[in-house]
């Protein structure tokens, strides 16, 4: 059975999706607000989420931002913003599909049948939390935690352990690295990697200068190992 999470704030239309959902025999999770709806794609591991933009407690572009961050389950907005440009915010941190409202219900099914079928073409098990014997890191909160005590890092901090941990056990070559946390102009500048790397090894490694989670493969990249 697919599982779908519908994140909206408006009672009526959340009630009316769960029951034309559950009629049409798919498993509906409900949220109503953006830090119940990142909880509940944690917990439930939904195969689609259907969401709507105007939360009360923060913007839509920043729950997918947060959905993003670990796993690549498709996501279809709801929205009644009509604006091209709220539009294309939307697809750019990682919308697969939009739908304005209002809406009618065979167009939203005929969305999510399609986006379904596009995410079994990936058999992979999206996973939110990557856990070391020594920190833990939620990459859907987006935060770190070591011996149950959150660690601040920096944006820049956060953005490369991000990109290695996403990429666990996996090589991440010095360029891609760059580019993914700093930007494409940035492509050359790897004494970054050097002096941001020995920032996160003081915070999160027991022994910073022996790693056992960070590693540094010489002349080619940099390695998480859980």
């Amino acid at each position: 059975m697919t599982r779908v999470l519908v994140v909206d704030d408006e009672p009526q239309l959340l009630r009316a999706l769960r029951i034309n959902l559950t009629a049409r025999s798919y498993q509906v999770l409900t949220a109503v607000d953006g830090a119940s709806a990142l909880r509940a794609a944690s917990d439930g591991k939904p195969d689609v989420v259907v969401l709507d933009l105007g939360l009360p407690d923060m913007d839509g572009s920043e729950v997918i931002a947060g959905l993003r961050g670990w796993t690549t389950v498709p996501i279809i907005v709801l929205s009644a913003r009509t604006d091209s440009t709220d539009k294309v915010h939307a697809l750019d941190a990682g919308a697969d599909d939009y739908v304005t409202k209002p809406f009618g219900m065979d167009e939203l099914l005929a969305r999510l049948r399609a986006a379904v079928r596009r995410a079994n073409t990936s058999g992979s098990a999206d996973q939110p939390l990557v856990e070391t014997s020594t920190f833990t890191v939620d990459l859907s909160a987006k935060k770190v935690s070591r011996d149950g005590v959150e660690i601040h890092l920096t944006p820049t901090e956060w953005g490369m352990l991000e990109v290695l941990a996403r990429n666990k056990g996996r090589l991440v070559g010095q360029k891609q690295l760059l580019k993914e946390v700093w930007g494409p102009q940035y492509a050359n500048e790897t004494h970054y990697l050097r002096v941001y790397l020995a920032q996160l090894r003081r915070k999160l490694e027991l022994d910073p200068s022996h790693p056992r989670h960070l590693i540094t493969e010489a002349g080619m990249g940099y390695r998480f190992e859980p």
